[in-house]
Order: structure tokens, then sequence, then C-alpha cells
């Protein structure tokens, strides 16, 4: 992990309140799917973790929610800009080639690391079937892009206006999927009736995150099994196997 000045090569709006920002760096040599970065905002103190959701040679790809002044600065610069950034941070999602099909479920802003892992398995030329879940229509993105990649999208919504009415975990039933490995991230709820079910793949954690190092121990979980064991969200995770943190 290293600072980095990366330039800004598009930034735009792709649903409710959510941008997509591609930017150019040589960081994406380093990283892996289901890390993050920390990017400084002009006036704030803080860097705003953002997963990334796709890597490619010379540029990558974060989606982040416009939820408070940080990020809505974010959503104002323009192409052709500076950004500060600080990666790549975290653990990351294990590929396992020898797998025939994973299952991939994500819900919200917890949909974009998730991209990445489907277009490793793609590569591979693996069976991909992805649940997403969002609350409305108007914020679903990415259900042609994960298509494009050839993977089977299912798709839910919590007000039934697009696609299952539900979760995830509706839309998956519905289509009578029977597929045990499962990559996952998103709500807290959401995660919590993934591992009541699932018990083989990896959960990416979303939590506040002050330095994004696993310096002030701000954003601590506990080990499911030995609530002595405590795990740093921003540094042993965000990806653990599903059953290792308490939820």
């Amino acid at each position: 992990m290293r600072e980095d000045f990366g330039k800004i090569i598009s930034n735009e709006l792709i649903s409710e309140d959510t941008y997509k920002m591609v930017i150019e760096s040589a960081l994406t040599q380093e990283m892996k799917p289901g890390q993050f970065v920390n990017i400084k905002v002009a006036e704030h103190f803080l860097r705003r973790p953002i997963s990334i959701c796709s890597i490619d040679e010379t540029s990558y790809t974060i989606i982040y929610k416009v939820v408070g002044e940080g990020t809505e600065l974010l959503s104002a610069m323009k192409s052709g800009m500076e950004l500060n950034v600080f990666g790549p941070l975290g653990s990351s999602y294990p590929i396992h080639e020898e797998l025939p099909a994973v299952l991939i479920m994500g819900g919200g802003v917890g949909v974009p690391p998730l991209y990445e892992v489907a277009k490793q398995y793609r590569r591979l030329n693996k069976r991909v079937v992805v649940a997403l879940g969002f609350n409305s229509s108007a914020a679903c993105f990415y259900e042609e892009e994960f298509k494009a990649l050839g993977c089977e999208v299912l798709l839910a919504t919590m007000d039934g206006s697009k696609g299952i009415k539900g979760t995830v975990l509706d839309a998956v039933d519905a289509a009578k999927i029977d597929l045990d490995f499962v990559y996952s991230c998103g709500p807290m709820p959401m995660l919590k009736a993934i591992e009541n079910r699932y018990t083989k793949g990896y959960t990416s954690f979303e939590a506040r995150m002050a330095c994004g190092i696993g310096a002030c121990m701000g954003c601590v979980c506990k080990d499911k099994k030995d609530e002595t064991i405590y795990y740093r969200i921003c540094k042993e995770g965000p990806v653990f196997e599903i059953g290792k943190v308490g939820l």
C-alpha cells in the first residue's frame, strides 16, 4: 500500500445518488478483488474508504453513493483532476480456480467489490450466478455490466419495482439456484441471512473506518467462536470466510 496521485478519467452518475469514477493509476498492478482505497477529499481530515469495483491494466473503477459532504465533494470532481489515494488496503476475495461455479450476492453499495470477482471467474470460463439487491428500480446499477461478462443475473428490489420483490435470497429461491459457494457483500441483515444458509465462501463487511490501516482500532469485530479474538475490518478484513466473524 502507498500514496498515489491518480488522474480521474471519468466521474458519472449511474443511478440514484450513485456515481462511477474511473481513475488512471499505477496502483492497479497491486490491487486484488475485494480491497479498497482511502481517498483524500478537500477540506476533510479523514479519508473516505471506497471499495474497488474493477481493475484494469492502467486504471481502476470505484462506485460510491453520496451520503455526506465528503462524497458530495467527490461527486463534483471532473475528468482530468488529480485524486490523492492511499491503497490498496484490506484483505481480498480469494479466487478458487478449481470451482466449476460460484454464487455472488450483493446488496446496494455492496455490489461494486463483487464485480471484479465475477470478472475473474468468467475469465476462467466458470459459471457465475449473480444476485443483486436494491431498495428500488431507481437505485439499481450494474445489471447490464454483469450480463456483459456472461453472468446469469438475478435482480431483487424491496419495493418490487424491478425484478423479484424482496431480497437477494428471495431471487435465488425463485430461480431455484442450488450453488453452495458464495461471495457476498452488503448490509448486515443481508449478510446474517446469507450466513444462516451458507457455510462455504466469503463475506465482505461494510464499516465506518477512521484510519483505514488498522491503527485506530475503530472498526473492530469479534471472532464468532472466540469473543476474546478481535479483527480490524480495515486490516484483517473487510473480506472474511463465512462464519469467521460474529454478526
